[in-house]
């Protein structure tokens, strides 16, 4: 049974590698709410609003080119075959000239990258995409226009989770 689980997988991973070469990113979120076991949700940008006293005028100019937050992930719960396929797919996308890189880390058994699409100055997308062979495989991607990655890292380093800094309760209609 091990072996023919292997096998399976080995080919879903080989078939991954000739066809989804030209796959979006786009069209692997779509395609991501379909599938059984995805944690799939899109944020619109306004639900993000930070108190107005507790920020500069630059990351509130940062936070305003936001418009849209995605986020996928396939848990591993019970999904170790299905991650390999997932990641082998999501690699793929970013193989694409479509895509740069940023930068690559590990942190608590987890690979980490994070990629834009967009000129330097102008981004469009940012992106991080997360990989843990017991955690999961995991996307979340910001949409803007005009995003300037200099603004969003100090808009990053002076945001903090303290809910008296965010105004949560657009978010919280969401869960009623």
């Amino acid at each position: 049974m091990k072996k023919i689980t292997t096998l399976l997988v080995a080919l879903i991973v080989a078939f991954s590698f000739t066809s989804c070469k030209d796959q979006s990113l786009q069209s692997y979120l779509v395609e991501s709410q379909e599938k059984s076991g995805f944690i799939t949700f899109d944020v619109p940008a306004s639900i993000l609003q930070i108190k107005n006293d507790v920020v500069s005028d630059a990351t509130k100019a940062a936070l305003n080119s936001i418009k849209k937050i995605n986020v996928v992930a396939l848990p591993y719960k019970d999904n170790a075959d299905a991650l390999v396929v997932e990641k082998t797919q999501l690699d793929n996308v970013f193989k694409g000239k479509q895509y740069k890189s940023i930068m690559r880390f590990n942190h608590e058994n987890m690979k980490i990258g994070m990629y834009y699409s967009g000129e330097e100055d102008a981004i469009n997308e940012v992106i991080l995409f997360g990989y843990g062979a017991k955690q999961g495989v995991g996307i979340a991607r910001l949409l803007g226009e005009g995003m300037n990655p200099a603004a969003i890292a100090k808009m990053m380093g002076e945001i903090s989770f303290n809910p008296e800094a965010v105004d949560l309760e657009k978010f919280m209609l969401l869960m009623k």
